[in-house]
């Protein structure tokens, strides 16, 4: 097992890869010894004393977890924990993948929630079996620490592809984006199906498998911590619980506002982050320099030229509400399927340029022109909503005027600016947002 202990950076080595000094606990000789490695950026390390390690690999010289899984080096590290890539002694040295899930609460009862979690999610993982997911090989705890083992694959992620591509002035042609979705549409079904979300789709989490030449999907976003749950009352007066604490799954970019904002996830979040990845695989640009500020709304087709069937795909996937996207990875399917590729999408196209983020404007959409009044909500007082929302909590205040009006689309003013009031975390500023609009 591995533990973190960082040293003092003038006594490190000189060496630009060097990254920090760590701690492994090595067993040799039947005793247990905590020997300082040098862990570098790339993810390898290597002994401080090199004498350390001169016995061979038979004396037991060797960093193992469970007593079984030989770590060879990360291949990643983030918020919830580390993987892993080892060799599993009891499977003849087959390569494998050892995630070690590390909460970020400590409390008796947040880390009981947090075993809770994963434990259920483990379970979850363990009833899929599907070709383009890892197969699921265990689940062990060490050290008061806990660890998944599941199927290496052998590949590169689709990050890496699109760097390669754009390192010769290319990026993924239309052709290669239906295609991708065709293969990945069955995958994400079968998930949805057994009411499993994904939650973190994004270029790092899908690789290019060698051999097979299919897209899989790696990285479930199982690190949820637990959510702690707050008291308070609705406009009528009855109490209701709300979340004050949660870990958010997801890259921001490329989860939905739902995720990010409310941590709540639905098939359709699934699909929104899908869409955002064959976004930057078509243009080459991160989702954030794809957005208007202003808007909020994505400009990639400005980055890109491809058929208007696919722009309507894409943009139904990306949609800001939930209930405006696809419902389901098959209707998505259906009219992928449906989509005719004209000769010249076929070829890899070259690499975008971002336009200054200043010179896009947004750009009015016909459900804005043509929203109804609601009771006494005009338009004008919508619009007011938004705009003094935003000046509180930032440009997420459009996207919860607009939930809000789905999910009560019968409130008087009153109580609509009420509701938009408890978003605002400062009760000053809240009192403020209210007497604004008397």
């Amino acid at each position: 097992m591995v533990e973190d202990r960082f040293s003092n950076k003038n006594s490190a080595s000189t060496d630009e890869s060097f990254a920090q000094i760590v701690y492994a606990k090595v067993k040799s000789n039947g005793k247990t010894e905590l020997v300082p490695l040098k862990l570098h950026v790339d993810g390898s390390w290597e002994p401080l004393d090199p004498a350390m390690f001169a016995a061979p690999a038979t004396s037991g010289g060797k960093i193992l977890l469970a007593n079984r899984y030989e770590l060879q080096r990360i291949l990643g590290q983030g918020g919830f924990g580390r993987t892993y890539l080892t060799l599993d002694r009891y499977r003849f040295n087959e390569p494998c993948v050892v995630k070690e899930f590390l909460p970020q609460h400590h409390g008796d009862y947040e880390a009981q929630k947090s075993r809770e979690l994963f434990e259920r999610e483990a379970k979850i993982l363990h009833q899929i079996d599907r070709a383009q997911i890892p197969k699921f090989f265990a689940c062990f705890e060490e050290d008061e620490k806990l660890f998944l083992v599941q199927e290496y694959i052998k590949g590169q992620t689709y990050s890496s592809l699109l760097r390669d591509r754009q390192q010769q002035g290319q990026t993924f042609s239309e052709s290669e984006i239906i295609k991708w979705l065709k293969d990945l549409l069955p995958v994400l079904s079968y998930l949805h199906d057994r009411q499993i979300v994904h939650r973190d789709i994004s270029l790092d989490n899908i690789m290019l498998q060698e051999g097979t030449h299919l897209p899989v999907l790696i990285d479930f976003g199982i690190g949820r911590s637990a959510i702690v749950q707050g008291r308070s009352q609705d406009i009528h007066g009855t109490p209701i619980s709300y979340p004050t604490q949660q870990s958010i799954v997801g890259k921001v970019g490329y989860a939905p506002y739902e995720q990010i904002w409310l941590g709540q996830s639905f098939p359709s979040s699934d699909l929104y982050s899908l869409a955002v990845t064959a976004v930057v695989m078509l243009t080459g640009i991160e989702p954030q320099s794809l957005t208007d500020r202003s808007s909020l709304k994505s400009k990639w087709q400005l980055h890109t030229s491809v058929s208007d069937g696919l722009v309507k795909i894409l943009n139904r996937m990306l949609q800001d509400l939930p209930a405006n996207r696809y419902q389901s990875a098959a209707a998505v399917l259906t009219d992928v399927e449906r989509l005719t590729i004209n000769p010249q999408t076929q070829l890899s196209q070259p690499v975008a340029t971002p336009l200054p983020i200043t010179t896009l404007t947004a750009v009015p959409t016909s459900p804005q022109l043509e929203m109804p009044t609601i009771n006494n909500l005009t338009p004008e007082f919508i619009a007011r909503c938004e705009k003094e929302l935003i000046n509180y909590i930032g440009p997420i205040g459009k996207f919860l005027v607009k939930t809000t009006l789905t999910k009560h689309p019968n409130l008087s003013s009153a109580d609509f600016i009420t509701l938009l009031a408890q978003h605002i975390p400062q009760p000053v500023q809240a009192n403020e947002f209210r007497n604004s609009f008397r």
